[in-house]
Formats: structure tokens, sequence, C-alpha cells
């Protein structure tokens, strides 16, 4: 299964880092247009325990997707797991490492296509290495951003 992985140092507590994933709203904050969030359910008790269930619109193509977090492999992480949606499967590791000079936001998506199927060509190209590229900076830009207390506007 592929593998794929994006780091950055932002300068923030572990506090700060913590509490702005912990945010409801930091699913739609941390999604790049033209891509939208319906939110249907949030069953979350924290951030490594409960399911949410969302549409994200690829503009007028709704993709549902149902993700449990659960513990990631630190401490100070972790995981959302697609339980339902359009791969064949994928994990999401989101790791919160101290560093001098803040703390150390690591993704680290595993993932496998479907073989066949509508969603096969969609995910390809949709959640190639260079889409999950693309999508991952501009994560690490609204989180930063937004533990600044600044929008991207």
């Amino acid at each position: 299964m592929p593998i794929f992985t994006h780091r950055s140092v932002i300068a923030t507590t572990m506090q700060k880092m913590i509490a702005f994933h912990e945010d409801r709203r930091a699913l739609a904050r941390l999604t790049p247009p033209p891509i939208f969030v319906q939110m249907h359910r949030d069953e979350r008790t924290s951030l490594t325990e409960g399911e949410i269930e969302v549409t994200l619109w690829f503009g007028l193509l709704p993709v549902r997707w149902i993700a449990r977090h659960e513990p990631g492999p630190t401490a100070t992480a972790f995981a959302d797991r697609q339980i339902k949606g359009p791969l064949e499967s994928w994990r999401h590791e989101h790791i919160f490492t101290e560093v001098d000079g803040g703390v150390e936001l690591t993704d680290r998506v595993t993932y496998e296509h479907r073989q066949s199927g509508r969603w096969s060509l969609f995910t390809r190209l949709f959640f190639n290495r260079f889409m999950l590229r693309l999508l991952f900076v501009y994560r690490h830009l609204r989180t930063r951003l937004a533990i600044r207390g600044k929008s991207l506007t």
C-alpha cells in the first residue's frame, strides 16, 4: 500500500495544536476549495474515539465518507480510518511532536485504490501523490494561519 507523508514545523504549543484539531470546525477549515464538507453526523468523543459521517462535494459530485477516529502511533497523535468511502482503504495519522521552534505536524496517509468500479478512476485522479501534496500543503498553511488567528483572505 502506498504511504504518503507531509511534515512541517508550526510555531505553536502542543496545547494549541491539539485544541485546533479538537475544534469541530477543523475539517471544514482544512478542506480546500472547490471541495466543500457537509457534516451529517459527528459522534466523536475525543480526537481518538468516535465516528464522523460527511459528504465531500467535489463540485457537483458528492462523495460520502464515514471515518472512525482512533489512537495514533504516539501519545500526541490520532488517526482517522475510512470505514466507508471511495478508496479501498485509507488511514490518516495526525502526529504532533514537540521540536525546537514549535510543533512538528506530520500527516501520514496509508491508502489503497479500488481495483475496479466507479471510484477506481476517481480516487486515482484526486488521491494521487501530487494531489495529496497539494492538499497537505494547503492544510498545513491553514493550520498555521488558524493557530495564529489569521485567515487566508
